[in-house]
């Protein structure tokens, strides 16, 4: 039960990273030094004072990069591959009880596969907006993403299966929302009921 927790927490943090690549990472540092959970030895370092600081300005700069227009954009080619390593990274520092081999595979397949995920569908849904809207309504976007990630983090870390659970209805939903939006039909020329010719003698 412990490893299955342990799974779901570090895939709950790998969502968030899809979200915003450090609001997890910060809130990762400050749980394990208030002692609400626990990584595995190699990862002890985040609990540190210089891990703290680097990841809050971290967290600052790139959440204020989201609110300039058309460099929002811009940032996502680069935060497209860090979202990924940091939900591996994520994932496999938090499943103690498992062999290397076995915790970095799964980290691998799942966590960066959860991070792409989230991480594609933000991206997809700032590019229709930037196209139209002309990028107006993208601080709306990136305000909800910061949020996203701050509570998918929290959710991850105090209530892991329910954090499972939260990230499997909401890439449901922003897959069928962004990626599968249908197009809405064409209005059909000369009204109801009219015909293809003139009009009646």
């Amino acid at each position: 039960m412990e490893t299955l927790l342990s799974i779901a927490l570090g895939l709950g943090l790998a969502a968030a990273c899809g979200f915003r690549v450090f609001v997890p990472l910060l809130v990762m540092s400050v749980a394990v030094r208030a002692g609400h959970m626990d990584v595995i030895p190699a990862f002890d370092w985040v609990a540190s004072d210089v891990a703290l600081v680097c990841f809050g300005v971290a967290t600052l700069l790139e959440i204020a990069g989201y609110y300039i227009p058309w460099v929002d954009n811009l940032l996502d080619t680069v935060a497209t591959p860090a979202a990924v390593v940091a939900g591996i990274l994520v994932t496999g520092s938090v499943i103690t009880d498992m062999s290397p081999f076995l915790r970095w595979t799964l980290a691998a397949l799942a966590g960066g596969a959860v991070a792409t995920g989230v991480q594609a569908v933000t991206v997809a849904g700032r590019q229709l907006s930037s196209f139209t809207t002309l990028g107006l309504a993208n601080p709306v976007i990136a305000t909800l993403e910061a949020v996203g990630a701050l509570f998918m983090a929290v959710l991850a870390i105090t209530l892991p299966l329910a954090g499972v659970v939260a990230v499997v209805v909401l890439f449901a939903v922003a897959m069928r929302r962004v990626l599968f939006r249908q197009p809405r039909a064409a209005a059909v020329p000369g009204g109801s009921g009219g015909s293809a010719g003139g009009p009646p003698t």
